[in-house]
């Protein structure tokens, strides 16, 4: 099983997904967790995971694969804003290979590039307490990523 990135395949694999699709969008505390609708129109956040460990988070992603009837799984990936990875991209993507070992579904990689501060705009926007925005702005970034997933899909 390999990985695919949405906007080219590492190996000429296809990187399309169909189905509802799972949104993570990997952090040290919470991941963020968004679904797509099963034609890929909507994407709603999820309430986020908090971040205990490997075997935990693991469970937690299986069973929200099987409850959410998933199709794939999109990770977040942190690029740089010059396009280049750092030791947080090299984190995802050993975390990603762990997921794509593990889960009977496939993993895709989507560049995260200012979601998470698109995430804290669009919900500042909504005239949210902080508080409340703390709480959901990981799972709206993971909502995010699964839109432009998608988005990358259909071009």
């Amino acid at each position: 099983m390999q990985l695919s990135e949405s906007s080219q395949s590492e190996k000429g694999l296809s990187t399309k997904a169909s189905g509802r699709l799972l949104a993570l969008d990997l952090g040290t505390k919470r991941v963020g967790v968004a679904v797509s609708d099963e034609l890929q129109i909507s994407t709603r956040p999820l309430a986020p995971i908090e971040r205990r460990s490997w075997k935990d988070l693991l469970r937690r992603v299986i069973g929200l694969v099987e409850s959410q009837q998933a199709n794939a799984v999109v990770i977040g990936l942190p690029i740089r804003l010059d396009g280049t990875e750092g030791s947080a991209a090299k984190a995802t993507r050993d975390i990603a290979q762990k997921f794509q070992r593990s889960l009977a579904v496939p993993v895709f990689l989507q560049n995260e590039s200012l979601t998470s501060f698109d995430a804290q705009t669009r919900l500042k926007s909504t005239g949210q307490s902080a508080a409340a925005i703390a709480q959901q702005v990981d799972s709206e970034a993971a909502a995010i990523i699964l839109r432009d997933f998608i988005s990358e899909q259909q071009t």
